[in-house]
């Protein structure tokens, strides 16, 4: 399967006559583990464009919003063609209309998400690839800036929200949690403090199992599921 960047149907006319063209892209996030690193990377899919503008740079994955189907199930069909897995977190990140971002008049709404699975294992279509999310080539149209713009979003709710567990199996243990939250943050955290912290937020549930290997045994926590992901707004979910 060829994934694309292109594809739809909706258009609107501007003032000018010019048609306005409505696509939806979405920034998927997950965490990779690469030998020698001391922690896991935020990385991200990337689709090779196979057509001018810009063809065979990277560029997000996305398509045109069809006139059959709302923006949110438009960006879940999007991770589904590119990655073939389901997001743990879906939202709504921005809509980016600046009048030079492509040849045509093109407004993207752009969505990101979080995914849990292995990535490695994650089927891809032949000309998707993963990269890491700070260290990217120059990419297609104004797809660096909005992978930027993720990036702060995601940076900046995992200090008020649970938006970690996004990427965490369902039970874990607190070094875990902290490796994702350095990840995220791309500093170290202090264990102790960490765990204050955590302590005091009453977001996590303790198990009665453990970890157990070549250290001593671990305990198991899972998050409390009355404590949304992060804060949405009254809109409709």
């Amino acid at each position: 399967m060829t994934t694309r960047t292109t594809s739809a149907t909706l258009t609107t006319p501007s003032a000018g006559g010019e048609a306005i063209r409505v696509a939806v892209s979405t920034v998927i996030f997950s965490l990779q583990r690469r030998p020698g690193d001391e922690r896991p990377a935020v990385v991200l899919p990337l689709v090779r464009r196979t057509r001018d503008p810009h063809d065979g740079q990277w560029a997000l994955p996305g398509g045109w919003l069809r006139e059959s189907e709302n923006m949110d199930a438009a960006a879940s069909r999007t991770l589904a063609e590119t990655t073939g897995l389901a997001p743990s977190f879906l939202e709504q990140l921005y809509a980016f209309g600046a009048v030079d971002r492509s040849p045509s008049r093109v407004v993207s709404i752009v969505y990101w998400a979080l995914v849990r699975e292995d990535v490695e294992a994650a089927p891809a279509a032949e000309n998707v690839a993963w990269f890491d999310a700070t260290a990217l080539p120059r990419l297609a149209f104004d797809h660096n800036d909005i992978v930027e713009y993720a990036l702060w979003r995601l940076r900046n709710k995992v200090g008020y929200s649970r938006i970690a567990h996004g990427l965490l199996p369902e039970l874990f243990t607190l070094a875990d949690l902290r490796e994702v939250y350095e990840a995220i943050l791309g500093r170290r955290l202090d264990p102790a403090n960490f765990r204050r912290q955590v302590d005091s937020s009453e977001t996590l549930i303790p198990t009665d199992e453990f970890r157990t290997g070549s250290h001593r045994p671990a305990r198991l926590y899972r998050y409390n599921h009355d404590v949304e992901l992060a804060e949405r707004g009254p809109l409709p979910h």
